[in-house]
Order: C-alpha cells, then structure tokens, then sequence
C-alpha cells in the first residue's frame, strides 16, 4: 500500500457509525422520495392551500385573533398619521357642514401635534400639521366641483331622456304618415 492511498475500510459504507435518530431519518426520507416517484402525494385534498396552524402553544393567541378578528393594525405613531393624511381628504369629502369639517381637521392637527411631542418610535415623522382655511377652502372648491359634475350628469341624462323619447315618438309619427 503506497503512503498517500486510504485503506479500503475507508470507504466501506458500513464502516461509519450512524445512531439510531439518523438511520430513521435517513429511512424516512427514502420513502418519501419514493411515495412522490410514484405520485401518490399527486392531488391531496387542500394542496395548494394555507396551512391553519393551530394558536394552541402561542400564548398570545388571543390577542392575535382579537386583531385578526377586529382588522386592528399597530402601526408606529409616523406611519398611521401618514395614512390619516393620506385619507383625510376622502374623510372630509363625505361630511356635510364646513363645521363637521373644521373639527375634523382640528382634531387631526391635535393628533400631529400630539405626535410630534412623542419620543420617536419607528420612522421619522415627517406629517405636518394641515393648514385650517386652506383645507376647508379645498373642500369648498371640491364640494362646488362634484356638485357641478352632478349636475353635468343629471342634465346629460335629461337630454339623453329626452333625444330617445324624440325617437320613440318619431316612430310612432312615421307610422301615422305611412298609413
């Protein structure tokens, strides 16, 4: 035997000692290796489809179906205010009166400057506060806008009404004529 070869018992399969935990590991996943050749994992009912896993070892399985349960988001401070800021024009479009609106504002703006008071938790906050008679001037500009769109569509409705009615009645006059 030269210097630099290995004994033959070196690569003797059953020269190496596996324990117990291995060789049924090993075993297992000969036979999943085989079930799957032959299909038989092939169209199992639910595949394709999120695994429930239970909430039972989570201590705050409650809390978390709570959440799921009420749609409850926590968001750090920066991040819910920027949404706020972001649907607080939808928000004041669907009130009525100027003084519903002001107070909404009012109270967003506390809300900032609430925020801004805190300790920083999470992203910079970089919402400002809104700006009183420029927002409620915007929400006016908005409410005459829709109103003026609405009554666009109410008038292009009449005349549409009004042009298939000419129709109908042309018909009906067409067919007095003819007779």
């Amino acid at each position: 035997m030269a210097e630099n070869e290995l004994p033959s018992s070196f690569f003797n399969p059953s020269a190496f000692a596996f324990d117990t935990e291995t060789m049924i590991a090993l075993i297992a996943d000969m036979q999943i290796r085989k079930a799957i050749e032959r299909g038989e994992f092939d169209n199992l009912p639910g595949a394709g489809k999120p695994i429930d896993v239970s909430d039972s070892h989570d201590p705050d399985w409650w809390l978390k179906r709570l959440a799921r349960r009420e749609g409850l988001v926590v968001l750090p401070p920066s991040v819910q205010l920027r949404n706020e800021d972001a649907a607080l024009n939808k928000k004041l479009d669907q009130l009525a009166s100027e003084r519903e609106v002001r107070r909404e504002i009012e109270a967003f703006n506390e809300h900032v400057t609430w925020a801004r008071y805190q300790l920083p938790a999470g992203p910079p906050l970089i919402t400002m506060p809104r700006d009183l008679e420029a927002t409620v001037a915007a929400w006016v500009a908005r409410k005459e806008q829709s109103a003026e769109q609405a009554r666009r569509k109410a008038e292009e409705s009449r005349d549409n009404e009004r042009a298939q009615m000419r129709r109908r009645l042309g018909f009906f006059r067409r067919r007095r004529t003819e007779q």
